[in-house]
This record gives C-alpha cells, sequence and structure tokens, in this order.
C-alpha cells in the first residue's frame, strides 16, 4: 500500500548523497503533553525540535481557569529536560460557563495565549466541552476585543452524522454561523482533514487560519481500515479519502500563510490503544519534522516548510520567530524508536511507512 512517496522520489536517496536545509527552529500549534508520568516521558520528544508549542487543555480535570493554567504551566516547565527553554503556550478549555472576566485577565497578562473550542462528545476528554454555542457568545465577544485566538475541534458531534462528513458539517451549521456573529474573532481550525477545511481556512487572511498534523499529510483513510485495523492510526478527525489528502498537501507546501503545523502528537498507551475501543490519538512528536521534509520533499517545496513549521504559525498569533535554528541533512536511512517508554507504559510512535532520510540537528 502506498503511503504518498512514490518509488521515483525514494530513488533520489541514494547512498552517500547529502542535502542540507536549515531553518526557524520550529514550533507545535498544536499538542498534548498529558499530565505526570506521561507527561515526563514524552516531553522531551518535543523540546528536542521545537522552541513552543500550543498546550491543549483537555485534560481531567480539564484546564478551565487562568489558576488552572497557571498550575498545568508550572508542572510542564518543571519537566522540562534540564538546559532547555522551550516554552508552553497555554490554552483554556472552553465551556458554557467560562467567564469572561478570567479569560480576559488571563490572556492580558501574558498567562495564556488562546481558548480551545470543543464540541462536547467530539474527542478525547472532550465531555466537559459546549453544547449550546450561543452560550459562550460573551466569553467569545471578549477574546475578538483583546485579539485572543479560539483554537476549534471543528466536527459537529450529531450521531446522524457520518463520521467522514463531521469536519465539512461543522464549517456549514456551526463555525461560519458563529464567525458572521463574531466576525472579529481570529480562529484557528485545528487538524483540518478535508479539501473543505483547506479552502475554508484561507478565505479570511489574518483572521482564519488552520493547522495540518504530520500524519494527515501521509496516511488516508485505508491506511486505517485496509488489511485490518490500525489502531496506531485512528485519531479524530479520522482521515478521509485520498483526495482529501491531497488537498492537505497542497495547502501545508502552498506558500499560504493561512496554514501551519500543528502535529496533534497525542499519546496514549499502547493499552489503550490496541484493545475493542481504542483511544484516538496518533504520536508523531518523535519524528514530525523528518517526516515533514519527506513530504516536502517530494512536492519538490522544500523552500516552504520553514514558512509552514516555523513562521506562519508565529505570524498568526502575532509572535516573534524563534531566533535559533535546526538543520535538517538527507542522506542514509533514519532509524526512530518504535515506541517510547513512559511511567505510564509505552506509547507506540507514528510509522510513516517509507524510509525517511531525513536527520534533525541543532
Amino acid at each position: 500500500m502506498g503511503f504518498g512517496l512514490d518509488d521515483a522520489v525514494l530513488a533520489r536517496y541514494a547512498p552517500g548523497m547529502s542535502t542540507q536545509l536549515q531553518i526557524t527552529r520550529p514550533d507545535d500549534w498544536h499538542l498534548h503533553l498529558r499530565d505526570g508520568a506521561m507527561m515526563q516521558g514524552i516531553l522531551p520528544e518535543t523540546t528536542r525540535h521545537f522552541g513552543r508549542a500550543i498546550i491543549m487543555p483537555n485534560l481531567v480535570p480539564p484546564v478551565v481557569t487562568g489558576a488552572d493554567a497557571r498550575a498545568y504551566r508550572d508542572r510542564i516547565l518543571a519537566a522540562r529536560p534540564e538546559g532547555c527553554d522551550f516554552a508552553p503556550l497555554m490554552t483554556l478549555y472552553l465551556t458554557e460557563d467560562t467567564d469572561p472576566k478570567d479569560v480576559r485577565a488571563a490572556h492580558t497578562s501574558g498567562l495564556v495565549t488562546a481558548a480551545k473550542l470543543y464540541p462536547a462528545g467530539a474527542t478525547t476528554n472532550s465531555a466537559s466541552g459546549v453544547r449550546d454555542f450561543d452560550k459562550i457568545q460573551p466569553v467569545l465577544e471578549t477574546m475578538a476585543e483583546i485579539g485572543m485566538p479560539m483554537c476549534v475541534h471543528g466536527e459537529v458531534t450529531d450521531s446522524d452524522i457520518d463520521i467522514f462528513d463531521r469536519e465539512a458539517v461543522f464549517i456549514d451549521q456551526v463555525l461560519d454561523p458563529l464567525r458572521q456573529r463574531v466576525p472579529d474573532l481570529k480562529v484557528v481550525m485545528e487538524h483540518i482533514t478535508t479539501k473543505d477545511g483547506a479552502d475554508y481556512a484561507r478565505s479570511a487572511p489574518g483572521k482564519l487560519a488552520a493547522t495540518i498534523t504530520t500524519h494527515h499529510l501521509i496516511i488516508n483513510r485505508n491506511h486505517i481500515l485496509v488489511g485490518g485495523i490500525k489502531p496506531h492510526y485512528y485519531c479524530l478527525p479520522v482521515a478521509k479519502r485520498e483526495e482529501h489528502r491531497l488537498a492537505l498537501v497542497k495547502a501545508a507546501t502552498s506558500g499560504n500563510p493561512a496554514y501551519f503545523l500543528g502535529t496533534d502528537s497525542a499519546p496514549h498507551t499502547d493499552a489503550l490503544k490496541e484493545n475493542a475501543c481504542g483511544c484516538a490519538g496518533v504520536f508523531s512528536a518523535t519524528n514530525t519534522m523528518a517526516c515533514l521534509a519527506a513530504v516536502f520533499e517530494k512536492e519538490d517545496a522544500l523552500p516552504q516548510l520553514e514558512g509552514f513549521a516555523s513562521l506562519n504559525g508565529p505570524s498568526f498569533y502575532g509572535l516573534p520567530p524563534n531566533s535559533d535554528k535546526i538543520t535538517l541533512t538527507k542522506g542514509d536511512v533514519v532509524t526512530f524508536p518504535e515506541k517510547i517508554e513512559t511511567g505510564d507504559g509505552p506509547v507506540t510512535v507514528f510509522d510513516p511507512g517509507f524510509p525517511i532520510h531525513w536527520h534533525i540537528s541543532q
């Protein structure tokens, strides 16, 4: 089964060949770190290559208030490897009871970068999310006033809507009407998976943007289902048809500033992934940059990689790019660990399904 890179592309990687690309240190604009022993185990996989990351707030219980965010940030900082200056960018979990005053205080103090909208029941630990979107109107108006972006998991949860259609329906029935009611709100459509999402994300420059994951650039729904169920490719939003994957690749490699990297790297232990009701999430922090280089190489778009991974995100969020660089070198096949051992159990690393020849160094 093909994973997007054909034999002609793989043939470019002759032994002894070496190509270097230096880019501004990237950021991850959608990251799950979990907490406790899991966070201790997987945090170094992100800090190795990324300068900053938007940290998802869907813990149990969720990060709802500024005080919650401060406490979670302190735990992340305490877990960083020695000498590491990785900066967690904190988010608040929007609920129907979120206090606009607390949101304003958390953002204007610099503690919190964004707020996250989860439709209730849409994904992992989203039970506390929003059911009645009218109830968060005051919060959204406050966010628009202070320039605080809203990150959104863009899927409806209606049981009568097919899981492969839920992103497109969300855009039409929820997101577009919401943006019409609060036109000054900055919105990040997280982990888009469809051509519909890619098309909509570029419709309002400066006010609307989208993150794209590494795995959605590489896999389609066949990779999950053909030849047996592959639980480590199962995520939400679920991967779609090949035509949608190709639309995402076109968007990511286009150079359009509306698109930037958000890995949605989401660790679950193998025991939680490999069972009759496996958790949704792909863990890609370990090899994301190397995989992205291969994707951009295939599209003859390596000059666009820095914008996608390192520049477009900071620009949308009103932050400066990182001041240091990383170097990507193409050479012999890279061997990545199959699993990351944590105090909670092993976490399987995303397998792109083809040889990776890009080495990352500082």
